[in-house]
């Protein structure tokens, strides 16, 4: 068995315990830990691939949108923050076990060639990661591409439709009803005379 064989197979056991462990962990910090492992995994397999530029977006945006996202949570609920410090070292074997994995990873699958292990062939010095996977997307995967467009399109309308029910212990603002309006039904004009005020004799 070659060396990415045996890289894919590690990265890959990998991702389905972090998987596992992202369902089944009852505190969040640790599913967070475990998703964010499984991300930089999954990266690692993409890199395996070829496919450095998926590779990069979802190091990019899932791991860090997830992490942002995660204290951006934490911040909002207003958790007391000397409650949270008395866990900071039970929390700590963890995270270090995540990140002694993500260096690992790291080191086999980039660092391979170093080691005296065995190398992809190189690639042509036009090439050009992001262009391949545009042209196979936009040929061979174009009907399958539309259709997660189309889905992703239906997921965002349903989400809208869930989140502007009409109900009666929450305030709904109708901007039909806004632009309908004019200033002669919502203003009223009052004369009104002018009044001045009393001046005192001992004023005077």
């Amino acid at each position: 068995m070659d060396f990415p064989s045996i890289v894919f197979y590690f990265l890959s056991a990998i991702l389905l315990l972090s998987g596992l462990r992202v369902v089944t962990a009852k505190n969040p910090v640790h599913a967070a830990l475990a998703l964010v492992l499984a991300f930089f995994t999954a990266a690692g397999i993409w890199i395996l691939l070829e496919a450095e530029f998926l590779a990069i977006t979802l190091v990019l945006v899932y791991v860090g949108a997830v992490m942002v996202l995660f204290i951006f949570v934490v911040m909002m609920l207003d958790i007391n923050i000397e409650e949270m410090r008395k866990g900071f070292w039970s929390h700590l074997p963890l995270a270090g076990l995540v990140a002694g994995l993500m260096v690992a990873e790291m080191v086999m699958v980039l660092g391979g060639d170093r080691f005296g292990l065995t190398a992809p062939a190189a690639k042509a010095a036009d090439y050009s990661n992001t262009k391949e996977l545009g042209l196979l997307l936009y040929t061979d995967y174009v009907y399958a591409f539309e259709l997660a467009a189309v889905i992703l399109l239906v997921a965002i309308v349903a989400a809208i439709a869930l989140t502007l029910r009409r109900k009666h212990s929450r305030k709904i603002v109708d901007p039909g009803w806004q632009s309908r309006q004019t200033a002669t039904g919502r203003i009223r004009m009052v004369n009104m005379k002018p009044q001045h005020p009393e001046v005192k004799e001992d004023d005077a």
